[in-house]
């Protein structure tokens, strides 16, 4: 069945998504406050629009892709509520605080609106491969038809509980991705100290118990994982500064709770060094080079 979708935040994850529902044959109404994304959303099959009212007057499914929870309640609490008919599906892929999402939701269901927090795991190639995973919080009724909205850019989509559970459970897996990571990083530095091939730790580690989604999909050493951005000098991936938001929210989330995370309180601060050095733009995996002292040969952006 073909939809109309509005999609509202037309970013580095963002465009790919947008890019991906327009492939699966829907309506696509585009926005973003930056032109050269609209341009790539028309490049891709969407229909550009001037604003939110405009992306959302006819709308069956709403998509927002925005980059904090202040940007995700002000555009649905002033433009998108209200401004939508109550039949639309309302669906926030943001990764912001879970208080945040709560509020959101609330206030959509005040106003007769489904909503849920879908926040993606997957970075910017599965964004444009439609390969992402989906983490979902919502009422349980409504799962089913936001499975099918998120179909399209999906390989994996979970009901992750209630709202805000989609928050919690995108924080708490990339606080696991930064601590892997760092680890991963940590290792390559001493395996390359001690005399190793990093290249031929990879077919090791690959096949051992070292093994994670940084070695064997998001190697941080060009070579072994054509795909990552290792080697593309760390260009493009996920964002030193959006791991560290992610990881903020996630210390946030256990300052609130009560809970103890000493080693994702150990990653932050690390992250927090590389991007104050200047290398917030740079994939997160970049951060191999702070660890080996090699942060001469890597540009900043």
């Amino acid at each position: 069945m073909t939809h109309k979708i509005a999609f509202i935040g037309l970013g580095n994850m963002g465009g790919g998504m947008a890019a991906n529902q327009a492939k699966a044959g829907h309506a696509v109404a585009a926005f973003d406050l930056a032109q050269a994304a609209l341009d790539r959303a028309a490049a891709a099959g969407c229909t550009p629009v001037g604003s939110v009212a405009e992306a959302v007057r006819d709308a069956d499914v709403i998509i927002t892709m925005l980059p904090a929870g202040p940007h995700v309640l002000k555009v649905f609490s002033e433009q998108i509520i209200g401004a939508a008919p109550t039949s639309a599906l309302l669906l926030d892929c943001s990764t912001i605080d879970v208080d945040t999402a709560r509020k959101v939701a609330a206030l959509a269901k005040d106003a007769g609106y489904a909503f849920a927090d879908a926040p993606v795991s997957g970075g910017t190639m599965a964004a444009d491969a439609g390969t992402l995973a989906f983490m979902v919080g919502c009422d349980e009724p409504d799962f089913a038809r936001i499975e099918a909205a998120l179909e399209p850019m999906s390989r994996a989509t979970f009901r992750a509980g209630d709202h805000g559970a989609g928050q919690a459970a995108k924080i708490c897996n990339n606080m696991i991705l930064g601590i892997t990571m760092l680890g991963t990083c940590e290792a390559i530095g001493l395996a390359e100290k001690l005399g190793l091939d990093p290249a031929k730790m990879f077919d090791i580690v690959a096949k051992s118990s070292g093994q994670s989604w940084s070695t064997t999909t998001y190697y941080p050493w060009p070579g072994p994982v054509p795909t990552a951005p290792s080697n593309r000098n760390y260009d493009g991936g996920f964002a030193t500064a959006m791991m560290l938001k992610d990881l903020k929210l996630a210390q946030d989330a256990a300052a609130k709770s009560g809970a103890s995370t000493p080693l994702g309180a150990q990653t932050e601060a690390l992250f927090q060094m590389f991007d104050g050095l200047g290398y917030g733009g740079r994939d997160f995996s970049a951060i191999l080079q702070m660890l080996r002292g090699k942060l001469d040969d890597l540009p900043k952006g």
